[in-house]
């Protein structure tokens, strides 16, 4: 019996090495190499079909004519919103997220709401059983939607041929294995070798195929990064447990754009939409709690209005401790040491505590003056006042920036009733404001923000 070779391969680009090490010389990760089985070539070529022959051949740029994609509508407004207006046929789609966040449930509740729509759900962690007393909860029910229980991908293929499905569903990738290479399933070369297959299948067929994918402890969809390199658009499905609220972000689109977000809402019947994300983020009863400041805040297109909390108290230990939830670190670091050098207010010796309400986590920098009102809020003890919104990035110098979308901002304030909000000076350039009720009142310093909130 030959003696069994192996080589080292990188998770994350796919670079291999006859050994270990510890740092990639290809992409510069540490600790990403991982041991494979290296297959043997075999002697007779493996026959092997995605079910379509079509052959391709090269044309000329001026002869391609140019035309809308045509797309599927998944009779799901967030769905569709984050895809870019619907589903692509022929794409590869994957999405990813932490085990029980909802994936499943949401391609599943997606799948059963769709009516004419011959669909091929292919589960390799689940047995049908579970599948359909899952569906029963949902509440919904689809007589065009087949079950299918195999891990095999040649297996997978030939049932393909029999059903002709209009969508095929692949849940997870790192549970389906092809018997051309002898490593187990999950395994990056089985990873990437299955995704290749399925998405020749899927250009061939003009099938949009949705995967689901498994994330790793540091926040990457598992398998080689190349698979996301593959695949036509990533979306990545994340949130807390323990909060009642999901987020589905796109990563990568390549028939739509990346800046769109989509917001669910946990229940016991499945997943539910939330149209409008600002009157679920908001606290019916704040008037007199100090550290809390509203901010207008941007996701994608899409604006709503979130509860910056923030908690200062009296360090405890030596050295004071520096926590945000929902927030860069790194960024509340930096408003931290504006708010000392700029503003004057000492906290080198206070513990801050920084957390943005409903589990969500923002990237949107127009938070920054929120963010810093809600601190100095809570270190005065002195609440702000109901009614109040404030949006701005805020600069080293203690400028506060002007920021983009002002008017999409200022018009939802005013469609949930704020009295006022505050702005960065000169960010109304051709904005009218006649038509509004809520007052504008521009700042230009960090100074000016808080002699407005506090007086």
């Amino acid at each position: 019996m030959a003696k069994q070779k192996t080589v080292y391969v990188c998770s994350y680009c796919g670079a291999d090495s006859p050994k270990w090490i510890g740092k990639c010389p290809s992409c510069g990760q540490w600790n990403t190499y991982v041991e494979e089985v290296i297959t043997p070539e075999p002697s007779v070529k493996a026959s092997f079909s995605s079910g379509t022959d079509v052959k391709a051949r090269p044309v000329l740029l001026r002869d391609i004519t140019q035309e809308a994609e045509e797309r599927i509508d998944l009779g799901n407004e967030e769905l569709n919103r984050v895809l870019g207006g619907g589903l692509v046929k022929g794409s590869l789609v994957l999405i990813g997220g932490e085990p029980g966040i909802g994936k499943s449930t949401l391609v599943l509740q997606t799948v059963l709401g769709l009516k004419g729509l011959r669909t091929l759900y292919v589960s390799g962690e689940e047995s049908s059983r579970q599948l359909k007393m899952r569906a029963d909860r949902l509440g919904h029910d689809n007589p065009d939607c087949y079950i299918l229980c195999e891990t095999s991908l040649e297996k997978i293929f030939e049932h393909i041929k029999e059903v002709k499905p209009d969508l095929l569903i692949i849940d997870s990738i790192q549970t389906i294995y092809t018997e051309l290479l002898e490593s187990s399933a999950g395994s990056i070369s089985q990873v990437r070798e299955c995704s290749v297959m399925i998405l020749k299948y899927a250009k061939e067929s003009g099938v949009p195929v949705l995967l689901i994918g498994h994330i790793t402890k540091e926040g990457s969809i598992a398998g080689p990064k190349v698979l996301e390199h593959i695949v036509d658009t990533v979306l990545q499905f994340e949130g807390d447990q323990h909060y009642m609220y999901r987020i589905l972000r796109s990563i990568k689109n390549r028939f739509g754009s990346t800046s769109e977000l989509g917001i669910y809402e946990m229940r016991q019947n499945g997943l539910r939409e939330v149209s409008n994300p600002s009157e679920l983020l908001l606290t019916q009863e704040h008037e007199g709690l100090s550290g809390i400041c509203i901010a207008a805040a941007i996701e994608g297109f899409r604006p709503f209005l979130i509860e910056t909390q923030a908690l200062v108290s009296s360090a405890v230990y030596g050295t004071p401790q520096r926590s945000a939830t929902g927030f860069d670190i790194r960024r509340l670091n930096m408003l931290l040491a504006v708010l000392e050098k700029r503003a004057g207010f000492k906290l080198a010796q206070k513990d801050v505590f920084l957390n943005i309400a409903g589990g969500l986590r923002v990237n949107d920098p127009a938070i920054d003056l929120s963010v810093m009102s809600a601190i100095l809020s809570s270190s005065l003890d002195i609440s702000i006042e109901s009614g109040i919104a404030v949006c701005g990035e805020v600069g080293l110098s203690g400028e506060i920036r002007p920021v983009n979308r002002i008017e999409q901002r200022i018009s939802e304030a005013d469609k949930l009733g704020f009295k006022r909000i505050i702005i960065p000076k000169n960010n109304l350039k051709g904005f009218d404001s006649s038509k509004i009720k809520i007052e504008i009142v521009q700042v230009r310093k960090v100074e000016d923000a808080f002699r407005q909130l506090f007086g």
